[in-house]
C-alpha cells in the first residue's frame, strides 16, 4: 500500500505500514480517527475510507519526520492526568513526577503554600493542586503562551492555581512558601542532545540553561531562600550529571538537609534542601 493513496484500507494495514513503533502508530491512529486506543485495537479489521486513511497517514508521516507524538495529539499524561501540550511548552516527562512526589511528602497534611517556577504546561502545579486540594498553588512563567496552556490544564481538572507572568521571583516580594519546586532549563548551550529526538521541536527557552546548563538553577537557588518559610523546602529537577554541582550551590547558600534523589530509571534527577 502506498502512502496517500485513495484506496480503502483496514486499520491493521495502516498500522503495519506506518514504519513506527506499534504504540506510537496506535496512539496516532486513534487520535486521527477520534476514538479511544482500546476501540482501535478491538476493531483493527475495520475498513477506512480514503479521507479517514489520509488523516491517519498524515500523522504517521509527520511523526516519521520527527515531530513529537505529544505535539501531534496535543496531549501527554503526567501524574495520572491527561494534560494539553503545544509546541509552546516542554513535553511533561515521567521523571518529573518525582518532583511532585517529593513536594507532596513535604507538605504537612498536604496543605500549605507551594510555588512552581517556570511552570510551562502547568504539569507540576496542576498535579500538586489535584493531589493536594487544600494547598495554595502559585505558578510563574515568562511565556504568555505557556501560561495559557497551563491555565487550560488547571481548568480541565478544576485545579486552583494562581498563575503569574514573570521571571523567577518577579512579583513575589514579601511572599513565602512551604515548598518551592521547579523543572528549570538545565541543558547546556550547544549540547548535542538538543539536535536529537523530541528536543529538536521543544522551546529552546525551556531547555537551555546557559553555557553550562546551570544558569537558571543558580538564580533559583540564590533567590528561593528569601521566599521560603523557616524549614521550607526547595526541590528542582536537573541533568543526569549535575547533582554534585547543584548540592554545592545549595550548600553555598546555606540550605540544610541537602539531598539528591533518583528517578525510576536510577538516574539522580532531583536535588533540594531545607531553608534554615
Amino acid at each position: 500500500m502506498g502512502w496517500g493513496g485513495s484506496m480503502s484500507v483496514t486499520i491493521a494495514s495502516l498500522l503495519s505500514a506506518s514504519g513506527l513503533p506499534a504504540i506510537e502508530a496506535e496512539v496516532l491512529a486513534a487520535h486521527a480517527l477520534g476514538i479511544p486506543r482500546a476501540r482501535l485495537l478491538a476493531d483493527v479489521g475495520r475498513t477506512l475510507g480514503p479521507e479517514a486513511s489520509r488523516r491517519v497517514e498524515r500523522l504517521f508521516l509527520r511523526r516519521r519526520a520527527g515531530e513529537p507524538v505529544a505535539y501531534l495529539t496535543g496531549e501527554r499524561e503526567f501524574y495520572g492526568l491527561a494534560l494539553r501540550v503545544t509546541p509552546d511548552v516542554l513535553i511533561p516527562r515521567p521523571e518529573t513526577e518525582l518532583v511532585v512526589e517529593l513536594a507532596l511528602a513535604r507538605l504537612p497534611n498536604r496543605a500549605g503554600r507551594v510555588l512552581d517556577l517556570g511552570t510551562g504546561s502547568g504539569a507540576i502545579a496542576v498535579a500538586l493542586a489535584h493531589a493536594a486540594p487544600d494547598a495554595e498553588l502559585v505558578a510563574i512563567d515568562a511565556s504568555a503562551a505557556a501560561l495559557e496552556v497551563a491555565r487550560e490544564n488547571a481548568r480541565r481538572y478544576g485545579a486552583s492555581v494562581r498563575f503569574m507572568p514573570g521571571d523567577w521571583f518577579a512579583g513575589l516580594a514579601g511572599e513565602r512558601f512551604d515548598v518551592i519546586v521547579s523543572n528549570p532549563p538545565y541543558v547546556a548551550l550547544g549540547d548535542a542532545h538538543l539536535q536529537e529526538g523530541d528536543l529538536r521541536f521543544e522551546p529552546e527557552e525551556a531547555l537551555v540553561g546557559g553555557v553550562d546548563g546551570l544558569e537558571a538553577i543558580r538564580a533559583i537557588v540564590a533567590g528561593a531562600a528569601a521566599h521560603l518559610v523557616p524549614g521550607g523546602w526547595l526541590l528542582f529537577e536537573h541533568g543526569y550529571d549535575q547533582a554534585g554541582r547543584c548540592k554545592s550551590l545549595l550548600a553555598m547558600y546555606g540550605y540544610a538537609e541537602i539531598a539528591s534523589w533518583p528517578d525510576l530509571a536510577g538516574i539522580v534527577r532531583v536535588s533540594g534542601g531545607r531553608a534554615a
